[in-house]
């Protein structure tokens, strides 16, 4: 399982619950570009369209080596492959409590490629706050461990 892409900012922007792992339809010369690493997942989400879910404003840039593509757009919504049982329960979960669908990491499976995504609530202002200052104390102190020790 080798990663491709990583959403630095999931897990600082939101408390992730529950994690959901889905495969990508994509076209070939994306494909090859995705495991060439050249996908960004900043600032995309996963939204709902009708019984569907697409991965929308991900960056997936032309593969180089194919033709002139026309009409290619790097951040176009891509569909997501989930079991109609999951999208259920997925659209429930954002549509009655308020959740959000984060993209966390796309990533190989054997020779596909799959997309996990977690739901989450968004963090406010001062829990990020209190994150970077805990994150600052343990810095700290292992500093002031290393110094007496």
């Amino acid at each position: 399982m080798t990663i491709l892409a990583f959403n630095k900012r999931a897990n600082f922007d939101y408390e992730i619950s529950d994690k959901y792992e889905a495969g990508l339809v994509l076209t070939g010369q994306e494909v090859k570009s995705v495991k060439m690493g050249h996908i960004s997942l900043k600032e995309s989400f996963v939204t709902a369209k009708g019984t569907e879910l697409y991965l929308t404003n991900a960056h997936i840039t032309p593969y180089k080596h194919a033709g002139e593509l026309k009409n290619y757009e790097p951040t176009q919504a891509r569909k997501l492959l989930l079991k109609k049982s999951e999208i259920k329960h997925l659209l429930g979960k954002v549509k009655v409590q308020g959740l959000t669908l984060v993209p966390i990491r796309v990533y190989t499976k054997r020779r596909l490629l799959k997309l996990e995504f977690g739901v989450g609530k968004g963090k406010k202002k001062y829990d990020k706050r209190e994150v970077i200052s805990k994150r600052e104390v343990e810095r700290n102190m292992k500093r002031e461990l290393k110094i007496t020790a």
